[in-house]
C-alpha cells in the first residue's frame, strides 16, 4: 500500500531510485514489489531506469467522503499540531494530503475550503527528550525497553518495562506498560524518562490481552469510585 500511495502522490514516470527513497527500501526490494503488484493485477508500467506510471482502473470506484467525513478528517489532522509531536502532525498531513489527492474534484475542493477550525490557547508542555520513535516501535514490534525514570518527587529508577501504548493529553504524554521491575502495570510521564534503550525482552504477541486486561482494570476501578461516590453521607 505504501509504495501504491508514491505513485499515486509522485509525479509520474517516477524513477525506481526515487520510489525507493520515498519507501525506504531497497532498489532490488522494489522490483520484487513491483513484480507483486503486477501479478496482482495493478496496472504499472514501465521499466526500471525510465519510471513507472501507474494506471488506475477505471473500473474501481473513486475514493469518496461525505462533506461532514472530509470536515472531520481535516480537523482531525489539524488538531494533532496541538499534541507536541511534530513527527506525528508531519506524518498525519502527509497521509491526508494523500487522501485528499485521490478524491474526486469536487471533493478535493470541499477538501481545499473546509469550515471547521481547531483553535485553543497553547498549553504549556515538559518538553520529552528520549526518541519517541524507538518507544513507537517498542510499542508495535512488542519489545521491551529500559529507562531511566524521575518520579513527581525527582527520585531516579531504573526499570525494563513492556510499553503497551501512549495515551495524549492536552498537557502531556503518559506511557501505560507493564514493569517487570514491580510485576504490575505502570504508568509513566514520558517527559520524565531521562533515558531509553531497547530491551532483550520479547513480549509478542501478549501486547493486545495485556492493554485489555489494563483498560478492564481501570473500568473495575472506576466504577468503584462512582459506586462510593454515589453513597449518601451519613
Amino acid at each position: 500500500m505504501r509504495l501504491l500511495d508514491t505513485l499515486r502522490r509522485l509525479p509520474q514516470p517516477v524513477t525506481a531510485a526515487r520510489l525507493a527513497a520515498e519507501t525506504e527500501i531497497s532498489t532490488r526490494q522494489l522490483y520484487r514489489d513491483i513484480a507483486t503488484l503486477r501479478a496482482g493485477g495493478v496496472l504499472i508500467d514501465g521499466t526500471a531506469g525510465y519510471g513507472y506510471t501507474l494506471t488506475e482502473d477505471p473500473t474501481l470506484p473513486p475514493q469518496s467522503f461525505s462533506r461532514l467525513e472530509i470536515e472531520a478528517l481535516m480537523l482531525g489532522v489539524a488538531s494533532l499540531g496541538d499534541l507536541g509531536d511534530a513527527a506525528l502532525t508531519i506524518a498525519g498531513r502527509k497521509a491526508l494530503a494523500r487522501i485528499v489527492a485521490t478524491l474526486p474534484d469536487r471533493q478535493a475542493r470541499q477538501a481545499a475550503h473546509a469550515t471547521m477550525r481547531s483553535w485553543r490557547p497553547a498549553e504549556p508542555r515538559a518538553p520529552i527528550t528520549i526518541a519517541l520513535d524507538l518507544l513507537r516501535q517498542a510499542c508495535w514490534d512488542e519489545f521491551s525497553v529500559r529507562i531511566t525514570y524521575r518520579d513527581a518527587h525527582d527520585r531516579r529508577s531504573e526499570r525494563e518495562i513492556l510499553p503497551l501504548g501512549m495515551s495524549y493529553s492536552p498537557r502531556t504524554l503518559m506511557l501505560v506498560a507493564w514493569c517487570l521491575l514491580r510485576q504490575g502495570y505502570r504508568t509513566f510521564e514520558v517527559a520524565r524518562i531521562d533515558t531509553l534503550a531497547r530491551g532483550t525482552t520479547s513480549f509478542r504477541p501478549r501486547r493486545v490481552q495485556l492493554l485489555r486486561d489494563y483498560v478492564a482494570m481501570r473500568a473495575a476501578e472506576w466504577k468503584i469510585k462512582d459506586q462510593q461516590a454515589a453513597l449518601p453521607m451519613l
